[in-house]
């Protein structure tokens, strides 16, 4: 996993659920459930931080040279750290250039078996690992030069925390030279390093495990620099300055969400202040101020994992702001629904009766639906039965209230009651999706045989012939010999 795949995990993450329960008008396939994003789910990104470079197993090249001596020793070492038999690989790939220092694998060799030593992670394998590294540089320089340098800056970040005095100064050296090396050139980024293979990036993570007083001056002289190569480097900086808990931390955060001229720097400090307790009022100032969207989005997740009355205040507020771009709005609507409270119920059903927008209102029937136990399943059958609302949005009122729990008799009753065909032929729908349920299926059999819309019988047919009821096989052979 990249540092970019991490952003995007994190990006997701905040923006999850944004676009459940827009149920298509045109054919009946929706979401049944959202997913409750809660701070934990950011958290877990931190241990994947931390272990990034745990995530993934790269294999050698594959056999090249049949008649070198050492070709069956190379493909044995291959197949063992194929299998994660990092032991078993450093053992063999270690004969190769011990036994044939002439063939074509040595340098490869030497290479996989620091990696293979590294990954078996003991002390002891760890010094041995960057023995091996340094031997390669001497003997065979020509060799995985960039990711040598990538895996001796890992290596060495883990002796770092371990006490090893020597890898200290090392990665001390290596992130102060990332927070102080300027780019050449013009202000392009054709000749900035890539993020999977630079070693600055590798010093910058071992940073993680060491005390803040050492990283913190380091990071925010990343965090200052404007050089298009220190992008990805301050992307980086901002999650673990996020990690740092201290007096400066959400200063340094709300300094970057206003300054830095990456806009996805901006929008990363802004989504990691949802880790730092008490940033409730930083957060605030950004939704009132004129931060760009993407800004104002991580700003409005970021204060839903808050836990703090106010940011639940905060995001009422923001909803009712007409002057906010709608999708904003939306996703405060949604984040609401996410925290069940009588406060949030009440304002949502209120909300709902103020808003002219019809998307604006479709999150309202979505959140409400989020919150069991608040007679919000009620609530939302009166909006399917009032025919001054719009079609939709009842037919949209009715499948959330089937999805929270409203029983299979009141659905029947109501079908009953039902002028609107539209509306009816939704039902129908309602009903099949409860497919375990005899008496929803009851219906749709009463339906199919009674209803006097032909169009009407034939949904409910339909339907009954995706169920698993086993009278409905009967009841279509019945129809068919009629």
């Amino acid at each position: 996993m990249t540092m970019k795949t991490l952003l995007t995990a994190a990006a997701i993450i905040s923006s999850a659920g944004f676009g459940v329960g827009k149920a298509p008008a045109s054919r009946p396939s929706y979401n049944s459930s959202a997913p409750i994003v809660s701070a934990g789910a950011e958290l877990q990104l931190r241990d994947e931080f931390a272990s990034l470079d745990q995530q993934a197993n790269p294999l050698p090249p594959a056999p090249w040279a049949k008649a070198d001596p050492a070709d069956s020793l190379y493909r044995l070492a291959r197949e063992a750290l194929s299998r994660a038999d990092y032991k078993r690989a450093a053992q063999l790939f270690h004969q190769i250039p011990e036994r044939y220092p002439q063939s074509a694998y040595a340098g490869q060799a030497m290479y996989y078996e620091a990696f293979s030593l590294y990954r078996s992670g003991g002390d002891d394998e760890l010094s041995a690992a960057r023995d091996r590294l340094n031997e390669l540089k001497q003997k065979y320089p020509s060799v995985a030069t960039g990711d040598r340098s990538t895996l001796m800056t890992r290596v060495c970040g883990e002796l770092a925390k371990r006490g090893d005095e020597a890898c200290t100064m090392l990665i001390d050296s290596a992130a102060n030279k990332s927070s102080s090396k300027s780019s050449a050139g013009s202000g392009s980024t054709r000749d900035c390093p890539g993020e999977d293979d630079d070693e600055r990036i590798e010093a910058l993570k071992a940073l993680l495990q060491m005390d803040a007083d050492r990283a913190m001056p380091i990071l925010k002289q990343v965090l200052a620099r404007r050089d298009p190569c220190s992008v990805v480097l301050r992307r980086t900086a901002v999650f673990l300055v996020s990690q740092k808990q201290t007096s400066e931390t959400a200063n340094i955060l709300m300094s970057v969400a206003r300054d830095d001229p990456d806009q996805e720097v901006r929008e990363q400090a802004v989504f990691w202040l949802s880790q730092v307790p008490g940033s409730t009022p930083l957060l605030e100032g950004i939704l009132r101020s004129n931060a760009d969207e993407g800004v104002k989005e991580k700003a409005l997740f970021s204060i839903s994992q808050q836990n703090d009355p106010r940011a639940q205040q905060i995001l009422r507020d923001f909803a009712l702001r007409e002057n906010e771009d709608s999708d904003l709005r939306e996703k405060a609507i949604f984040w609401l629904g996410q925290r069940s409270s009588t406060e949030n119920t009440q304002f949502l059903r209120t909300l709902y009766s103020r808003l002219t927008n019809e998307d604006l209102k479709e999150k309202v029937l979505f959140s409400l639906s989020q919150q069991r136990g608040a007679g919000n399943e009620q609530w939302l059958m009166s909006i399917v039965v009032d025919p001054k609302e719009d079609v939709e949005l009842r037919k949209k009122a009715l499948f959330w209230a089937g999805q929270s729990g409203v029983a299979t008799a009141e659905l029947a009753g109501l079908y009953d009651r039902l002028t609107d065909a539209e509306i009816k032929d939704h039902m129908i729908f309602v009903l099949s999706q409860r497919q375990k349920d005899a008496a929803a299926n009851n219906k749709l059999f009463d339906i199919a045989k009674n209803e006097k819309d032909p169009e009407l019988r034939k949904k409910a047919i339909f339907w009954l012939g995706q169920s698993r009821d086993p009278r409905a096989q009967q009841f279509l052979i019945d129809l068919i010999n009629k």
